[in-house]
């Protein structure tokens, strides 16, 4: 479960946001700091930490715009906004061949197989899958809103966007290092 450290943050803007948006964002940005200063102290390179980067760059900016326009229309989207962010950052990070999840799964895999076709591959489709149910999620909470259909819909999709793709992450690697051994 180590890969779901790096949306904590996102996880304490979605609770947080019920209080106040701008409180959900600074939160977001703060525990975002936080992670990426103890990931720093604890000697982990930066290009490993591209969703934390990421997530502080968003909440700084979310919590720029929250605090000088807490009435903004613009909150009512904020989880469409937010997984549409995370959406963009996972596919950019598989156009740039850097997929997000190789630096956690350098966490979890020993040093001799990172430089390995298979480990690569099981990154990209791993990556890919947080993509793609990322850009599900956002144009799915963006229908919700849009048919203000309430927090007891918007809630369990946002979820649901979490939980499918941490049980494929979960699930994913061991498939494909079974399959590569039988082929």
């Amino acid at each position: 479960m180590n890969y779901l450290r790096g949306f904590i943050p996102w996880i304490a803007f979605a609770v947080v946001s019920s209080a106040g948006w701008q409180w959900g964002a600074l939160t977001g940005l703060a525990l975002g700091a936080w992670l990426l200063f103890k990931d720093h102290q604890a000697g982990e390179a930066a290009g490993a930490k591209i969703l934390e980067i990421s997530t502080v760059v968003y909440f700084a900016a979310l919590t720029a715009f929250a605090f000088a326009r807490p009435d903004s229309g613009l909150q009512d989207y904020s989880g469409t906004l937010s997984f549409g962010w995370l959406a963009v950052t996972a596919w950019a990070t598989l156009a740039v061949g850097r997929p997000f999840t190789t630096g956690i799964a350098r966490k979890q895999a020993p040093r001799e197989v990172w430089d390995t076709p298979l480990f690569r591959r099981i990154n990209v489709v791993i990556t890919a899958f947080w993509a793609a149910s990322f850009t599900v999620t956002a144009a799915a909470l963006a229908a919700v809103y849009a048919g203000d259909l309430g927090s007891g819909v918007s809630i369990p999709v946002q979820v649901a966007g979490f939980a499918v793709a941490a049980s494929f992450t979960a699930r994913y690697p061991e498939r494909a290092r079974a399959a590569s051994a039988q082929g």
